[in-house]
């Protein structure tokens, strides 16, 4: 029955597909960061078609650390899908355990990826 508890779970991602057909880029994005912000020009209609009753904006910022959200996201799905994705995979974990990054998707479906830069305060 585990294949149960499997579909159980993908039922509440609808955008987890588009998001693993993206991960190379993400991933890509995300180790490119380093240098300068990147961003990807995603097709509206591939989040539009994997949730059409979705009347709201596509747009959300997350900031990710130690493979957790550490801003708010519980309003927002498709953050809440970009996260569980990366927490699958063993690359942006090992990227997200020593660094936020944040992802920011824009009203033009343009993602956003930046490496935040640690602020250090004298002592």
């Amino acid at each position: 029955m585990s294949s149960g508890i499997f579909f159980n779970s993908m039922m509440g991602n609808v955008y987890a597909h588009v998001w693993n057909k993206y991960r190379p880029v993400i991933l890509k994005m995300m180790i490119a960061s380093d240098g300068e912000p990147q961003q990807y020009k995603f097709s509206s209609h591939e989040f539009k078609g994997a949730n059409p009753k979705e009347k709201g904006s596509f747009a959300f910022t997350l900031h990710a650390f130690q493979g957790k959200a550490v801003n708010n996201i519980r309003s927002s799905e498709i953050a809440q899908s970009l996260m569980s994705v990366l927490q699958q995979s063993r690359k942006a974990t090992e990227l997200m355990e020593k660094e936020t990054y944040e992802f920011v998707m824009d009203k033009q479906f343009i993602l956003h990826v930046k490496k935040q830069v640690a602020v250090l305060t004298p002592q």
